[in-house]
């Protein structure tokens, strides 16, 4: 009968559920989504403030950013392609849930310490926006915009389609990203151009760096003063 289900499971309808193990929340959980023990997936760990790679020694920087300094001046992230951040990326990506970029943005919101006033995203493709019906990484920048109170701006264009980066070295990854992007037109550059640019370019997954090297460089050449790297997860670097 109607009413044996309605007094099985009417619990679960009105009660509310955590976002990733779907048990029903608690008072006590502090995050509106998640549960108090799942949201310990998303706490902060210690990090190089440039590349974003996990340190296990007290310092700020990693010897390889000290060596050779990224173009950027902070990169910050959620945490590391794993579970279970992976698997939101994936949903939003290739499964159409575009709404996750709110839940996710919230999240780095409260790593950044010094909000660019211009925030930015990876370009794609034509074809592949076409195909995908949505460009991630902007969807992510203008999430994060609202959250940051900052103005989110298309700034680049991709020239040319290119193979999939995945599976890709480092080295690979640069070759395949050789003069493929460019300023959408000359406005956007005195944008930059004007005053003491602080610009910030989001993507959902960073993993060589070598997509955002590529955009830094743009900036640079029409006057950046600081240009930092906000993504949803940090990948360790392949083999070269």
């Amino acid at each position: 009968m109607l009413s044996d289900w309605l007094q099985k499971h009417t619990p679960r309808l009105v009660t509310p559920q955590c976002h990733l193990c779907k048990l029903p929340k608690l008072p006590q959980d502090s995050h509106p989504k998640w549960c108090n023990s799942c949201l310990s997936h998303f706490a902060p760990q210690h990090r190089c403030q440039r590349c974003g790679i996990k340190l296990n020694i007290d310092a700020t920087i990693c010897g390889a950013c000290l060596k050779k300094p990224p173009p950027w001046h902070r990169l910050y992230c959620v945490g590391d392609y794993d579970f279970p951040l992976n698997h939101y990326v994936h949903q939003m990506k290739y499964s159409g849930q575009f709404w996750l970029s709110r839940d996710l943005v919230k999240l780095l919101a409260n790593h950044i310490e010094q909000p660019a006033p211009i925030i930015t995203s990876v370009p794609l493709h034509w074809r592949r926006y076409l195909h995908r019906g949505f460009n991630q990484s902007a969807l992510l920048a203008d999430a994060l915009a609202h959250e940051l109170n900052s103005q989110s701006l298309a700034l680049f264009r991709r020239q040319r389609a290119t193979p999939t980066q995945q599976g890709l070295s480092k080295t690979q990854r640069q070759h395949n990203l050789r003069n493929v992007f460019s300023f959408r037109n000359k406005d956007v550059m005195k944008v930059i151009a004007k005053g003491d640019a602080h610009v910030a370019i989001m993507d959902d997954v960073v993993t060589t760096g070598s997509t955002v090297y590529q955009l830094c460089q743009l900036l640079l050449e029409v006057g950046a003063k600081r240009i930092d790297i906000y993504c949803i997860c940090r990948t360790p670097e392949p083999a070269s």
